[in-house]
């Protein structure tokens, strides 16, 4: 190489890939073997001088660009639930969209990140795989309705020993009990009942029925023991 020779382009010019035809930056610039080579929009592989032209010198063919446009179902922060998790609530943190193209077919697939609300394990699924609870907005609201069920790990919860007690807020079901208002508790039942109401016919999931009968119990027995005081 002849000294001194100085790199045909620099970083950040804008070249055209004369062999595919294709625009790029350069976004690197290497001294290989005495050669100069370039790396155009931060990709693997690296380009000799000779391959590349500036665009502005460029007065042949460019190969047309395909524009894709995507459409995300799901955002950050929103409350899903993942089919094979029964009633289990996930955030979305992270989405991504991988684009396939082979010779006679192409496809994209959008890869959602989640968190579990009950211990922050971390999953990715499908957007088909997931179903809308609550858009980002309303999510922290509705976890705060659920109280302990998803505050809670899981192993903790079993379905027949379950106590209507963990529906509510533990300082809650506390502060209630010391001050024996029982109205304010039939109040928090009855309204943590509408909640399971409606999740149970969204999901049809056995678990929120058990927990809709448990509070039914609970609430006729507090009716049936306030009947007999007043007799």
């Amino acid at each position: 190489m002849e000294k001194g020779k100085k790199p045909g382009f620099k970083i950040g010019d804008t070249v055209v890939i004369t062999i595919y035809g294709t625009v790029g930056k350069v976004t690197d610039v290497k001294l290989l073997d005495g050669n100069y080579v370039y790396e155009v929009n931060k990709s693997d592989g690296l380009f000799i001088e000779s391959a590349l032209q500036l665009l502005s010198e460029h007065d042949g063919t460019l190969m047309d660009t395909e524009q894709i446009d995507i459409e995300y179902n799901f955002f950050f922060g929103d409350l899903v639930q993942v089919s094979g998790y029964g009633a289990e609530l996930f955030k979305v943190i992270g989405f991504r969209t991988e684009i396939w193209r082979y010779k006679e077919d192409a496809w994209e697939d959008v890869i959602y990140e989640l968190s579990r609300i009950s211990d922050g394990e971390w999953l990715e699924a499908g957007e088909e795989e997931l179903t809308l609870v609550a858009d980002a907005e309303n999510a922290d609201t509705f976890i705060q309705k659920l109280g302990l069920l998803y505050l809670v790990k899981k192993q903790e919860k079993t379905g027949e020993n379950l106590k209507v007690e963990n529906l509510v807020r533990k300082e809650e079901f506390e502060a209630i009990k010391q001050k024996k208002e029982k109205k304010e508790l039939i109040d928090n039942l009855l309204d943590i009942f509408n909640d399971y109401q409606i999740l149970y016919e969204l999901f049809q999931d056995q678990e929120y029925y058990q927990v809709m009968l448990m509070i039914l119990k609970k609430l006729a027995s507090l009716v049936s023991n306030d009947g007999k005081s007043h007799v």
